[in-house]
């Protein structure tokens, strides 16, 4: 596989991992920032940004395991890592695995599968009877904007990656966590980094007040002080 790579600065190694349809440069202000402390290294995941597709429908596990490999290709050891939404998926994959990160970052993580109601599973039914009878109209009108832009193989990839609910996983870290979240954020709500909070154990939480889902970018100055008090905690 091809993957964009940005690799900046010298020192102890911090990664970055990108949210879902995002890229790399969507930390350009941490990147800026935490260059000149430590050697910065940010990717595109496959199937975003300027990486190549991905060859098959991939789950969060898949793309730990891309990470995994990326990291001892590259000889990158027990780094530190900063992740946004659905890097925060992959992180929590990786932490529950051993112990590939030494501390996190994770804002506005995503992994938490909300309580689904009855208005929830009876438009799961009209969407299967229409995809019976009009596949092209259920495809243009069912499901989030994020996911009618997205080609056939990427959607059923995104299926398998917010279907997956990763309390059992976030169960296993054992490494030192921060959760940040933005209290006006609605992707990933306050309520869902708090079970985040209560599964990590030893874990922290930085709510940061006026910020939405993308808190990083909303108040970079906040994020960026947190996130290096906390790495640099013994």
């Amino acid at each position: 596989m091809n993957i964009s790579v940005l690799q900046r600065g010298s020192g102890r190694d911090l990664v970055f991992l990108h949210g879902y349809l995002s890229t790399k440069e969507s930390f350009t202000p941490q990147i800026d920032y935490f260059s000149a402390f430590y050697r910065v290294t940010a990717f595109d995941f496959p199937g975003f940004g300027q990486s190549d597709p991905i060859p098959a429908a991939w789950s969060v596990g898949d793309y730990a395991d891309f990470t995994q490999n990326f990291l001892r290709e590259r000889k990158i050891e027990k780094p530190l890592v900063i992740a946004h939404s659905f890097g925060g998926r992959v992180a929590v994959k990786c932490l529950s695995r051993g112990d590939l990160f030494d501390r996190a970052v994770l804002c506005g993580c995503a992994g938490i599968v909300p309580p689904r109601g009855f208005s929830y599973r009876a438009r799961v039914k009209l969407y299967r009877l229409v995809r019976r009878a009009a596949p092209k109209f259920a495809a243009k009108h069912f499901g989030s904007a994020e996911y009618r832009s997205l080609s056939p193989l990427m959607r059923e990839s995104y299926k398998k990656i917010v279907n997956e609910d990763l309390r059992a996983d976030a169960g296993k870290i054992a490494r030192p966590v921060l959760f940040v979240t933005g209290e006006n954020d609605r992707e990933t709500p306050v309520s869902s980094t708090k079970v985040y909070h209560a599964c990590v154990k030893g874990s922290r939480l930085l709510v940061l007040g006026g910020c939405g889902h993308f808190a990083h970018l909303d108040d970079p100055l906040a994020f960026n002080l947190a996130a290096e008090e906390f790495f640099h905690e013994v």
